[in-house]
């Protein structure tokens, strides 16, 4: 990945019980700051969500938040954005979300957050784009998700390469350097076969 990146964060509307998701998501924001990297979010000012974009807003970070029309955007839009996007659906959301970003990281969260992160892996998986995707394990927050993947890898309903693209670190800046040193990799054979059969 190059300087002068955008990469989306999927995370939660609400904070969680544990103040450690909370702090993870501000070093995060930090960390975007320190290497001029643009955030990418949902547009809310609740949750995980809006204490990464309070902490990047306090450091001059950029911002874009991408925000359903159907939510108030006086209640939950955050104000201190660089850009406010206006989408009309949640599935558009996640459309301009995965076009203008570099690459993506889900922090806790719920089912949103989820339907978020399998979306961008299973288009990784299918040669969809050649971004990466990471997950940061705060707390062990994903454990229970991992080895769930693991299970689908040990019974053959996924692919360990295809697991492995899915980066993985419980420390913000460890995982934002797997980002940054990220590149593509795709079984092409594979890919040629499920398209023919």
């Amino acid at each position: 990945m190059e300087k002068n990146l955008k990469i989306s964060v999927f995370c939660g509307s609400r904070s969680g019980n544990n103040p450690l998701y909370t702090q993870a998501a501000q070093e995060l924001g930090r960390l975007f700051v320190q290497n001029n990297i643009t955030l990418i979010f949902g547009g809310g000012s609740i949750g995980l969500m809006g204490a990464m974009a309070d902490e990047m807003a306090l450091l001059h970070g950029n911002i874009i938040g991408v925000l359903p029309k159907f939510f108030n955007a006086e209640a939950v839009g955050h104000k201190n954005v660089t850009e406010m996007i206006p989408v009309n659906s949640m599935s558009e959301r996640k459309n301009i979300m995965a076009d203008i970003s570099d690459g993506f990281i889900a922090l806790p969260g719920g089912i949103g957050t989820m339907d978020e992160l399998f979306e961008v892996l299973t288009y990784s998986q299918l040669h969809l784009h050649e971004k990466p995707v990471g997950l940061l394990n705060t707390a062990r927050f994903y454990d229970g998700l991992l080895l769930q993947l693991n299970t689908m890898v040990d019974e053959g309903f996924l692919y360990t390469r295809h697991y492995r693209m899915l980066l993985q670190d419980s420390l913000p800046d460890r995982l934002l350097q797997q980002m940054l040193d990220y590149t593509y990799s795709q079984d092409n054979a594979w890919l040629q076969k499920i398209k023919h059969e």
